[in-house]
């Protein structure tokens, strides 16, 4: 496994990048260490929770065909215990159900190889900035907070945000069980309160499609059900005709 170098102790953010093919793994080392951030590598899943037990990462680069294990595997391994950091699962495997699957089982984001090295480097980027990462320099705008590394949850009008167990809590405690979907929509936009969020914005992942996808609108449509559960809660999502959709509250972490 490698070691940070000196030239990656920079403060951009810490990433760990696990691939087990050793020139796709140095050459994404050698990109990101390039632009000021502080890398670790692993080429096994063995390696990647070792160096996760040892130190978090605010970005996980993770490729799915692992000798010892498979990726998506991993994910939703990580998940399971509680890890809230960014992962973005680069994979050669194209089809529509492998990203699904991916983001189903807790993936933030998901490219497919080959890919340009700027691409990488801006979904690093924009993934410390919403997880506001050591040294990310994140800005959720003007009238949000800046999450906190720790911060467990996230207080939106009536209710507040698990981050860790990703699902909603009411003010005496009770629970609303979010879906993955749910859960990485309303993330997005308590990382920008107040503000009008595009498809493209609130579905990165999917942006070649999803100004044509209406699954985006069901899966809002479910999460307004949801937060309209509690008094206050029906109108923190707003429509905004022809624009994306606004979460109209602030936002602060605890």
């Amino acid at each position: 496994m490698n070691q940070p170098s000196a030239s990656s102790c920079l403060n951009n953010g810490h990433v760990l990048v696990v691939d087990d093919d050793t020139d796709i793994r140095e050459l994404m080392i050698g990109q990101l260490e390039r632009e000021g951030f502080a890398v670790r590598a692993a080429g096994s899943v063995t390696e990647t929770l070792a160096a996760l037990g040892k130190e978090p990462a605010d970005v996980v680069v993770l490729d799915l065909n692992l000798p010892d294990g498979d990726g998506l595997s991993l994910c939703r391994d990580l998940r399971s215990r509680g890890y809230t950091d960014a992962i973005i699962m680069v994979t050669a495997r194209d089809g529509a159900i492998d990203r699904v699957l991916g983001l189903e089982l807790g993936a933030d984001d998901y490219l497919t190889k080959p890919f340009e090295p700027r691409e990488l480097l801006a979904r690093v980027r924009n993934l410390i900035r919403r997880v506001g990462g050591h040294g990310g320099g994140g800005d959720n705008g003007a009238q949000g907070e800046l999450r906190p590394r720790n911060a467990r949850f996230a207080q939106l009008g009536p209710w507040k945000l698990d981050l860790l167990l990703r699902r909603l809590v009411t003010r005496d405690g009770r629970l609303v069980m979010l879906s993955s979907a749910e859960y990485r929509l309303l993330s997005r936009m308590i990382e920008a309160p107040n503000q009008v969020l595009g498809r493209e914005a609130l579905s990165p992942e999917r942006k070649a499609t999803v100004a044509f996808d209406r699954s985006i609108d069901l899966q809002i449509s479910r999460l307004r059900q949801k937060l309209s559960a509690e008094p206050g809660g029906a109108d923190l999502i707003i429509t905004v005709r022809s624009e994306g959709y606004v979460l109209a509250a602030n936002v602060t972490y605890e």
